[in-house]
């Protein structure tokens, strides 16, 4: 089943936020279609040029899109305003999501995370069930600190010299993910900008076992690369502020009666089948679907992801 259409929004705007922030959303597809939202990866990833529309039928859903607060259109990007880094927090991510909700008028919504988007998506739906229809997540994710040690140490013996050149710039006695949030968040542009670099080589290099993966930057433009690097190694070293009890895998049980789809590839090396499995088991109503020859997302993981999501749209209007 190929993807849908490329289509463009039919609207777009910006939302203000009490503390500085100004997030970009856009809306597609069918103005009175079934409402669903899509939360990128990264942190940092932002919408890109809206290739993720294509997973929705036009005809069936009102799709909205968002940057997260410090990314893609929406202001000030974290590498920018170093101090904006104080509000970038999952508290704060939850309640743009909702003040989205508010501003656009919509009553509930299918949520759709990718990758960190997942860890957003999920973390959401137990702050404000009432307000979710459904979860579809691709190349699941949930920010707990055993996924965020294995990708930065723990996958070190499959990687030995790339993870020997990330230590370097970090202290003998620093987790790494600390050696880099201090580094990315350094008054010295120069330091801030070599970590980058490195931190870039990195997610390069271990998110490429898949056979869609391509070689190079993982971000070839400085300035996004910087600004991923520095929101992914806040929110890491953070444990994504969701610590201990608060931990999506401590509650996934209050995720009952909510339906979901969980989309991973077997090959996923960086984060591992083991986290959606895990939360699968641990939520009734949920759907584990595993894909043995994609890694961290590819193009059946995204057909399986628009199957689920038009399936549930065209359920809802029998």
């Amino acid at each position: 089943m190929p993807p849908h259409p490329a289509i463009s929004p039919f609207a777009s705007g910006f939302l203000d936020r009490p503390d500085g922030a100004r997030l970009y959303w856009e809306t597609s597809g069918n103005p009175r279609g079934r409402p669903a939202i899509y939360l990128h990866g990264g942190p940092g990833g932002g919408l890109g040029p809206g290739g993720y529309r294509r997973r929705f039928d036009p005809a069936l859903h009102l799709i909205i899109g968002i940057d997260q607060r410090g990314c893609g259109r929406s202001t000030p990007w974290a590498s920018d305003d170093l101090a904006s880094l104080r509000t970038q927090t999952m508290t704060q991510l939850i309640d743009d999501v909702e003040a989205v909700r508010v501003h656009l008028g919509v009553e509930r919504w299918l949520v759709h995370g990718v990758s960190w988007g997942s860890t957003l998506a999920l973390a959401y739906a137990l702050s404000h069930r009432d307000r979710v229809t459904e979860i579809v997540n691709l190349a699941v994710t949930t920010g707990h600190r055993r996924e965020i040690d294995w990708i930065t140490d723990g996958i070190a013996p499959v990687f030995p010299e790339a993870h020997e050149r990330l230590r370097a710039a970090v202290r003998d006695d620093e987790r790494t993910i600390d050696g880099y949030a201090r580094l990315l968040a350094d008054p010295s542009p120069a330091v801030r900008w070599r970590a980058a670099d490195e931190w870039d080589a990195w997610e390069a290099a271990h998110i490429s076992l898949g056979p869609h993966a391509t070689p190079g930057p993982l971000h070839p433009d400085d300035r996004h690369r910087l600004n991923f690097a520095t929101l992914v190694t806040h929110y890491w070293a953070n444990d994504c502020f969701l610590p201990g009890d608060q931990s999506v895998l401590a509650r996934a049980s209050q995720l009952s009666g909510i339906p979901g789809v969980l989309v991973h590839g077997r090959r996923d090396i960086s984060g591992p089948v083991l986290t959606p499995w895990q939360l699968h088991r641990a939520w009734p109503g949920s759907r584990l679907q595993i894909v043995e020859e994609e890694g961290h997302g590819g193009p059946r993981s995204a057909e399986l992801a628009m199957e689920a999501m038009d399936g549930f749209a065209r359920d809802a209007a029998l």
